[in-house]
């Protein structure tokens, strides 16, 4: 959709926010896209929603000063907001005035520079550090005064006394190359302190420099378990800014991969989840099953894990001849396949124990934290994309959104095997009537997007993927900036851990169900 927002000024700007989540009940922050915007200054778009009326509201803000750009933060509005800011201060450099922790998140604390900003050269000012990343137990809070000028004070992060340890970026159960500094009080969880940007490629940047069917690839290599969906994303906000229209057949074949992209997705959490448990044989039953999907994605897309099957304008090729027979094929045996991880597992009084109770979230902070997908839905919140805002062939199938009210450990694991069967139903509802037409429309050799500010958002496998697109109107974005679906959730990793114990951190880790290459972009 076209994105249409209301410009605010910086000594304006946290009155209206607070204005509009206090009268308007927005209380989802959806989004956060720094942006360089030259002579303009430098700023940020807001994305705002109610999760009572679906009212969406779209704010922008620009800091004129390019040396010394500074906005008010909003992280005392929506708590996810710590988290945004602090990645638009990390490679925009904007300062984000009372925010309680203006530290870089993904590059090194010693790094020079602000790699999104248009004139900025990270390789003349950021030699080749051979030493150790500087780890700092305290951080910098910044005040606006009335003058203009700004003062610091420093904020504790840990105390002198403090007992930390280190959890990653080695350990396997971290699932991915994060880091995590944990202060402990006994065997309890006092606080954490996630360090990102072990795996980080730069994807949001280089899109700068890439024609628009060369980026799709890197969409892929993001949420490497929603490769379909995030690619899905990126070809429809290119498509709707074009104003191609896709064929019926594209829509369906596109929302059958989805699901079964998705269905992989939920296997390889329970597989992973048992594994961290230390149930070996969940997690070779849960791959035995997941295999049996990859080989039919093979056999269409060319692909098991990198899939390149989306494009702009439809898929790369139509579906394999055999594809509806054995996707029909596959349906019982992903049935049977879930009652036996729910035998050996979902009833097991082991995992009871070590998830019943374990990290809770309440639906009010899941919201504030902006924690969608299935993490949300365990706390009561509906925020099923599908359901609310319906795209592909979403709107033709009858499925229910599964939710919880515990938020807990349990009932997160719960949505996503629950979700399995839904997405089975989908999957039996359209494999028999794909309709005819063309898998492709024919398309321009060099793409370009009008000029324009987009954005759409799909369903992923573990909550809500969005693509922001600001164009000029060239062959190549000005600015992509993508809805990452686990940053939120490491950004929950504290308040889900603080006061359980140092052994349950990777029951918390697990269902949170957070992709690391997706939150290091």
């Amino acid at each position: 959709m076209n994105l249409e927002y209301t410009i605010v000024a910086p000594e304006d700007l946290h009155k209206e926010m607070f204005r509009l989540r206090e009268e308007k009940n927005m209380d989802f922050l959806v989004h956060l896209t720094g942006v360089d915007w030259g002579e303009e200054g430098l700023g940020v778009v807001y994305q705002l929603e109610s999760t009572k009326s679906g009212e969406q509201v779209n704010i922008k803000s620009v800091s004129p000063n390019r040396e010394q750009p500074v906005l008010p933060t909003v992280s005392d509005i929506w708590e996810v907001a710590n988290i945004y800011e602090r990645e638009v201060y990390d490679f925009l450099g904007i300062i984000f005035t009372d925010h309680p922790d203006m530290r870089r998140i993904f590059l090194r604390e010693d790094w020079v520079g602000y790699p999104l900003r248009k004139d900025d050269n990270p390789l003349e000012e950021n030699p080749l550090r051979m030493e150790n990343e500087p780890l700092s137990d305290s951080t910098v809070s910044y005040e606006l005064h009335e003058d203009g000028t700004l003062s610091t004070h420093n904020n504790v992060i840990f105390e002198e006394d403090d007992y930390v340890v280190n959890f990653g970026p080695q350990h396997p159960s971290t699932h991915g190359v994060l880091h995590f500094r944990i202060a402990l009080e006994g065997e309890r969880i006092k606080r954490i302190d996630p360090h990102l940007g072990y795996i980080h490629r730069g994807i949001e940047k280089m899109n700068e420099s890439m024609t628009y069917p060369q980026m799709l690839a890197l969409t892929d290599r993001m949420d490497y378990l929603g490769a379909m969906q995030s690619r899905h994303a990126l070809c429809k906000v290119i498509e709707d800014a074009m104003g191609v229209e896709v064929s019926d057949r594209v829509q369906v074949i596109r929302t059958i991969m989805d699901e079964l992209q998705r269905i992989d997705s939920h296997i390889l959490f329970y597989s992973c989840l048992a594994q961290d448990f230390g149930a070996t044989t969940g997690f070779l039953y849960g791959f035995r099953d997941r295999e049996k999907i990859l080989d039919v994605l093979e056999e269409t897309c060319g692909g098991r894990l990198i899939i390149n099957y989306n494009t702009i304008g439809g898929v790369q090729a139509d579906i394999h001849p055999n594809f509806v027979k054995r996707v029909k094929e596959l349906i019982p045996v992903i049935r049977k396949g879930v009652d036996e991880f729910n035998d050996l597992f979902t009833g097991n009084v082991i995992a009871h124990n070590r998830m019943e109770g374990v990290g809770v979230l309440t639906k009010e902070q899941v919201i504030s934290m902006g924690c969608t997908g299935g993490t949300g839905r365990a706390a009561g919140w509906h925020n099923d994309l599908r359901k609310h805002r319906p795209y592909a062939a979403y709107d033709r199938v009858d499925f229910d959104e599964i939710t919880f009210e515990e938020g807990d450990c349990f009932a997160r694991y719960m949505v996503r095997i629950n979700e399995i069967e839904q997405s089975l139903r989908i999957i039996e509802q359209l494999i028999d009537n794909i309709p005819e037409g063309p898998f492709q429309e024919k398309m321009k050799p060099i793409i370009k997007v009008p000029e324009g500010v987009y954005y759409t958002a799909v369903e992923g496998s573990r909550g809500q993927f969005g693509v922001y697109l600001e164009s000029k109107g060239d062959k190549s974005p000005y600015r992509v900036h993508y809805r990452s679906t686990g940053l939120p959730l490491v950004a929950a990793m504290d308040a889900a851990c603080r006061g359980n114990l140092i052994a349950d951190f990777v029951a918390i880790g697990g269902t949170l169900d957070y992709i690391v290459p997706d939150v290091d972009r």
